[in-house]
């Protein structure tokens, strides 16, 4: 694990395959941390792709910040850990929340995006009942912290067959849900529930673009990969079945397999041989 110190927090990461190969930045959701992708980065990593999994500020090893922290914040933060790393461009990737910072870093930092990887995730900005959701939510981790919370929500996070049918998964996303600090849950939160509508920016993104669901994702359901899809119609829609929200987790052949065709047959031949 390696750390950088990018706009006033200390930020871990993971920095593993080659250094000459296709850079590929993988963004968690909450409320967990860097080791949500590690069947990715593994299997990634194994077919010569450079992958960086940072814990975002707040979660994981990576430092608290005081106050709400948007999305624009983290995308900042990732554009920072490139800039320590000397990368120029990433294929970028995330999930739920880490979805939407993907879709942050399209709409500020587009030079450093090379392609996208959307899974699990919606673009428009909340709604009020949303955000008063998402600030009482803030309120209650910090008052009882994370544990009540992650028991009510893994149901929902893995496909609810999934939990009982597996337990190691489960277990693995209800340890990062319990440690993650209600400090940086709270602040992401807060910044959260005050996103801007990202279907413009999505709209008018011409890079390659994978969008990824689990067919049983009650969170963010096929209907809203379909809307993605509808915004961005050169992209690739790739449903995965027997899978929640957390489709990297609970069928990691699958996904695994989607990506790695994404990543060979999207991205021009000669962009990824000079990555790095």
């Amino acid at each position: 694990m390696s750390s950088a110190t990018v706009n006033d927090a200390t930020l871990h990461y993971h920095d593993i395959g080659p250094k000459t190969g296709l850079p590929v930045l993988l963004i968690h959701g909450h409320p967990f941390n860097r080791s949500l992708w590690l069947p990715q980065a593994a299997a990634l990593a194994g077919a010569g792709h450079r992958v960086i999994t940072p814990d975002l500020r707040g979660y994981g090893d990576s430092s608290v910040s005081e106050g709400p922290v948007y999305l624009s914040d983290f995308a900042d933060d990732l554009a920072g850990i490139l800039d320590h790393l000397g990368i120029e461009e990433a294929v970028v990737g995330g999930v739920s929340m880490g979805g939407q910072i993907a879709m942050e870093m399209q709409r500020s930092h587009a030079g450093r995006v090379r392609a996208l990887l959307l899974s699990d995730t919606s673009a428009p900005a909340e709604t009020p009942e949303g955000k008063a959701f998402r600030n009482r939510l803030a309120d209650r981790l910090l008052a009882e912290g994370m544990d009540g919370y992650a028991d009510e929500v893994i149901d929902k996070m893995l496909a609810a067959y999934n939990v009982t049918a597996m337990p190691d998964v489960a277990d693995r996303v209800l340890r990062m849900m319990r440690t993650t600090d209600p400090r940086g849950a709270a602040a992401a939160l807060r910044g959260r529930a005050e996103r801007p509508d990202y279907r413009d920016t999505l709209a008018a993104t011409r890079c390659p673009v994978l969008i990824v669901v689990g067919a049983d994702d009650v969170y963010t359901p096929i209907a809203e990969a379909e809307a993605l899809h509808q915004l961005v119609p050169h992209a690739t829609l790739s449903v995965i079945e027997q899978a929640g929200h957390l489709p990297g987790a609970e069928q990691p052949v699958h996904f695994n397999a989607t990506l790695l065709d994404f990543l060979g047959t999207q991205i021009p031949h000669s962009m990824a041989r000079s990555a790095g």
